[in-house]
């Protein structure tokens, strides 16, 4: 198997759930899955105002400011600054969830899993980084900023181009120059 490129350009923008901002999908499992259906959905947003998150119920998020100072969110009414970009922050899907943009329109990168059927881990690379996905695993590794050497496919990735690898695919290594996102995607349903 050969890992499978997802470029930046091939993404379609849609509403989102709420209809408040608009949202790039850039990968979901099972494929072709909707907003109430998906076991993980990876995406790219444009948030261009204040105002309350989509809820989406037995869901858990992660959410990291790419572009833009960032937002001020208040989850079941508890305060959190967002306001670093490449910090991953976690929360709860079906939280009540409000959003106040720090100072004008941002990037954000989401990552949502369904509770008890997969788990998500999102961590920051700006290096040499070895993908080697164990049994039941995806890795999503997505360009944030600059660019990106995919070795073993010889192939360069831009930014906002990603690059999903299964269990089945051979141990890989990518060259940053920029910053990369890594998502651990381990299915824990055993499907």
């Amino acid at each position: 198997m050969a890992p499978r490129i997802l470029r930046a350009s091939e993404r379609t923008p849609a509403p989102w759930k709420n209809g408040g901002g608009v949202t790039s999908e850039v990968a979901v499992h099972p494929e072709g899955a909707g907003t109430d259906d998906f076991a993980w959905r990876v995406s790219v947003a444009d948030v261009a105002d204040s105002g309350p998150f989509s809820a989406f119920d037995g869901v858990d998020r992660i959410i990291t400011v790419v572009d833009g100072p960032g937002m001020a969110l208040t989850v079941d009414g508890t305060p959190h600054m967002v306001d670093a970009r490449y910090e991953p922050f976690a929360f709860p899907g079906d939280a009540v969830t409000d959003c106040r943009l720090v100072d004008g329109p941002i990037v954000d990168f989401n990552v949502m899993v369904r509770r008890g059927g997969t788990t998500a881990r999102v961590r920051v690379s700006r290096a040499h980084t070895a993908v080697r996905p164990g049994a039941g695993t995806r890795v999503l590794a997505i360009v944030l900023e600059g660019t990106a050497l995919l070795h073993g496919a010889s192939v360069r990735l831009g930014r906002l181009d990603a690059v999903l690898f299964t269990d089945r695919d051979p141990v890989d290594t990518i060259d940053v120059d920029g910053v990369l996102a890594v998502v651990d995607l381990v299915d824990r349903s055993g499907h």
